[in-house]
């Protein structure tokens, strides 16, 4: 037999020895023709287009990004793995990065991608430039021009509408224009009588007034009072005071409780000239008396209270006092000198300028409540009665919250200037500002104590004057309200409310420049509103409420030590915000004795 010779056998593709055979070499001696790699003229060009975009300040950029025939890639788009790249701004990226495909093919050519993309890729030239002028796009810019603004003719809110002499109009004319307001406030009694009415004659609206006196009794009729209901964009909210019944009706989107306590200060100031128990005389032995009679002549108080609430008032929406900033040392100079030479029959006596709380002396167990001294400072710095008179004026006044059911004796004397003198003329007549009046108020429970608080008047007037503090007082009146720029550099925050409970006082930023016009005043009081309503919702439990709107970004933050709420523009982050926030609440506990008045004078 043959022996048969057998061929090795391949090594198995899992044995670590088996090596693949190795492709044969390409040839050395290929020769290559110069030809082919020649330069050739060519006419082609490569497919770039000219994105333009549009800033928020109106100005305009050009930047080239490749064309639609272009394929990005991640190499030549210059996109970097958002998993491996670094944000610039940390923690703005998980807030402004969008939801998109990283895919090549899906990605936007050039700068449009960063754009959309957000901060998890590399920064272009147009988002670098977009981003420098965020900070410039002040609050509310975008409201001002949209179509759908509710606050276009807000500054014709205060016009007064034509009278029953006007006969160029006819009444549905003057109906049309009566609705067109944002806000109204009406009174009447329990038997349908109008008392007043913030806009338009009572003889116009009479009929409207008897309407909403027949829902209210309907509803009372069937022990189930009506407390407030919505037509449309119209908010609707009535509060019932015994006899009388107070109806809020407001565009102005503020919530049931604001429009409530609204009210409650419309009643407060009835009572201030009546008394509640000669208000409930009256209705006692007559249902359908007529009460415009015995508030003749309160109209403009009436009136100038609710003006300041469809304004916005941040003293009504906190229930709290702005005080004028004056250091330590010198508002305790001021209250000793006060004590020093307090009449015998003072009961509260009061230095206020511009509207700011300067200085307050009172007995130990009794202290002034926020809405009295609202009541006091609408009469003395809204109206045009007190104002108007200048000078001196003692009025008999019924602070509600104190006592209901008596009167005290307000005397009230304007200084003219430093120099202690009383004023002759009201500010204005003077060619000063209402914001620069300084006013001394003693308040006293005795009718014939006059002439002993105008002898405490004018020794206490001197006494400043002497010492230089009234001239403290009427610079710090001068000086204003503090601006964000001072108070933290480099925040994007525009403006702040900062109240503190302890003290039921609040101090707030300066107006100027973005919000001294009416209608930006309102936009701003309007987030405040809406923001205090969602961190006071009875079952919201919250503590701190970042807010984001297509015009504006809001934050409301509240401890058991303060309240504080403060708006930016819409570009700014939550960081951003956050971080100006901090300054701005380490400063006011910083300038805490100079911002509030803690404890004031006691006797």
């Amino acid at each position: 037999m043959e022996p048969v010779e057998m061929e090795p056998k391949p090594a198995s593709s899992t044995d670590d020895e088996y090596r693949p055979p190795l492709p044969p070499r390409p040839s050395t001696n290929a020769a290559v023709d110069p030809a082919s790699l020649q330069a050739q003229a060519t006419t082609a060009i490569t497919p770039v287009e000219i994105q333009t975009l549009s800033f928020p300040d109106g100005s305009r950029g050009t930047f080239p990004t490749p064309g639609p025939d272009a394929l990005p890639s991640p190499v030549d788009s210059g996109h970097a793995s958002p998993s491996r790249h670094e944000s610039s701004l940390s923690g703005e990226a998980d807030e402004t990065a969008s939801i998109m495909s990283f895919a090549p093919t899906m990605r936007p050519a050039g700068d449009i991608a960063s754009l959309l993309a957000g901060e998890v890729h590399k920064k272009s030239p147009a988002w670098k430039l977009l981003r420098t002028q965020s900070a410039t796009v002040q609050p509310f810019e975008r409201s001002r021009t949209g179509a759908g603004d509710r606050l276009v003719g807000f500054e014709h809110e205060f016009d007064l509408l034509p009278d029953d002499s006007n006969h160029e109009l006819g009444d549905d004319e003057k109906l049309r224009l009566w609705k067109s307001k944002l806000k109204h406030y009406l009174i009447l009694s329990s038997a349908g009588k109008p008392i007043w009415s913030r806009h338009g004659d009572l003889g116009l609206i009479n009929s409207s007034m008897g309407v909403v006196q027949t829902i209210i009794s309907f509803y009372e009729g069937a022990k189930n009072p009506l407390q407030a209901f919505s037509a449309g964009d119209t908010r609707f909210v009535i509060s019932t005071e015994g006899p009388l019944y107070f109806v809020a009706i407001s565009k102005l989107t503020e919530s049931d409780a604001q429009l409530r306590a609204q009210l409650e200060a419309l009643y407060m100031q009835i009572l201030s000239t009546l008394t509640l128990p000669r208000l409930t005389h009256i209705f006692a032995n007559r249902p359908s008396t007529d009460l415009r009679k015995p508030l003749e002549g309160t109209e403009s108080l009436l009136s100038s209270l609710a003006d300041t609430f469809t304004k916005g008032s941040p003293s009504a929406l906190l229930g709290s006092l702005e005080c004028l900033r004056l250091r330590k040392s010198q508002r305790h100079t001021i209250n000793n000198t006060f004590l020093k030479l307090r009449a015998e029959k003072l009961l509260y006596g009061l230095i206020v300028a511009g509207g700011k709380l300067v200085s307050v002396i009172r007995p130990r167990r009794h202290s002034l409540h926020p809405s009295d001294l609202q009541l006091i400072f609408n009469m003395l710095f809204e109206s045009d009665g007190i104002k108007g008179g200048g000078g001196e004026n003692w009025i008999p006044l019924c602070l509600p919250a104190f006592n209901n059911k008596g009167y005290l004796y307000m005397y009230v004397s304007f200084f003219d200037g430093a120099s202690g003198e009383q004023a002759s003329s009201p500010a204005a007549a003077q060619g000063h500002s209402a914001d620069d009046e300084i006013a001394m108020i003693l308040i006293s429970a005795d009718r014939e104590s006059f002439f002993e608080l105008k002898q405490m008047r004018d020794n206490v007037a001197q006494q400043l004057a002497k010492n230089g503090t009234l001239a403290i007082i009427q610079n710090a009146t001068r000086l204003g309200r503090p601006k964000v720029p001072d108070i933290a550099p480099g925040s994007q925050v525009s403006h702040f409310l900062y109240k503190s409970r302890a003290n039921v006082q609040f101090c707030m930023a300066s107006l100027e420049p973005s919000f001294t016009k009416l209608v930006e005043r309102r936009r701003l009081m309007t987030a405040y509103h809406e923001l205090h309503t969602a961190i006071h919702a009875k079952h919201a439990h919250l503590k701190v409420l970042h807010s984001v709107g297509d015009d504006a970004t809001s934050l409301a933050w509240i401890t058991p030590v303060f309240e504080f709420y403060c708006v930016a523009g819409p570009n700014v982050s939550r960081a951003t915000i956050t971080q100006g926030a901090n300054k701005i609440i380490q400063w006011a506990k910083r300038e805490e004795e100079r911002l509030f008045i803690i404890g004031g004078g006691v006797f």
